[in-house]
């Protein structure tokens, strides 16, 4: 029978394993999102998630046509917005989304937020976000955007698969994922309930 002081021992070193395996992860993750935030592409480049940005992201988040087929609930006031992105930096603090501001490289003015989230560790895919001010949509920023995140996802993260689900409606997001390479996988029927109405989501996937 091991001795109480052997115990004490072992239970020590499984700790300081644990607890090193748990910081590396959080060093990598950290690593990469700092990554991400230094992508830039011919018009956009990725910044920095930042309390900064409240009123540049309260511009669109406060836009009910331009949320009308995201996640994001409606933003009713600048406060709400606030609070929001500071939930959004515990989440990326937390490692379990990755978020950048999307700016115009030229100006540096803040039009977007793009995100990767649903970690699957097992399975080794995640799921693919993003949402623009309106008044910046159909200038490609969304598909130069799609391809940055595409190519850390698989580059850098090392994902096997990113998928992404659209409403059917929102032709302009379907069609800037089918640019960078997502195939159409499937359909679920009146998945999405906006505005007293049904509309299917659209299964997007592409595999490394």
């Amino acid at each position: 029978m091991r001795d109480y002081t052997s115990l004490v021992l072992i239970d020590s070193l499984n700790y300081v394993r644990v607890t090193y395996f748990y910081t590396k992860r959080k060093v990598e993750i950290m690593i990469n999102i700092e990554l991400l935030h230094s992508l830039e592409a011919e018009k956009i480049c990725f910044k920095a998630l930042s309390m900064s940005h409240v009123q540049a992201i309260h511009s669109y988040a406060a836009d009910k046509e331009v949320l009308r087929f995201i996640g994001w609930s409606l933003m009713s006031s600048i406060d709400e917005t606030r609070q929001y992105v500071k939930t959004m930096l515990e989440r990326e603090s937390a490692g379990t989304h990755h978020y950048a501001s999307v700016a115009i490289k030229s100006t540096g003015q803040i039009i977007g937020t793009a995100m990767l989230f649903n970690f699957d560790q097992v399975a080794n895919q995640a799921e693919i976000g993003y949402v623009f001010h309106r008044d910046h949509w159909g200038k490609g920023y969304g598909s130069e955007c799609v391809a940055l995140i595409s190519n850390f996802a698989f580059e850098t993260l090392k994902l096997h698969k990113l998928h992404a689900s659209v409403a059917d409606a929102n032709i302009g997001s379907a069609r800037i994922l089918i640019k960078n390479g997502f195939e159409l996988e499937g359909r679920l029927k009146d998945n999405y309930y906006v505005d007293d109405k049904y509309y299917d989501a659209l299964q997007l996937g592409k595999i490394q």
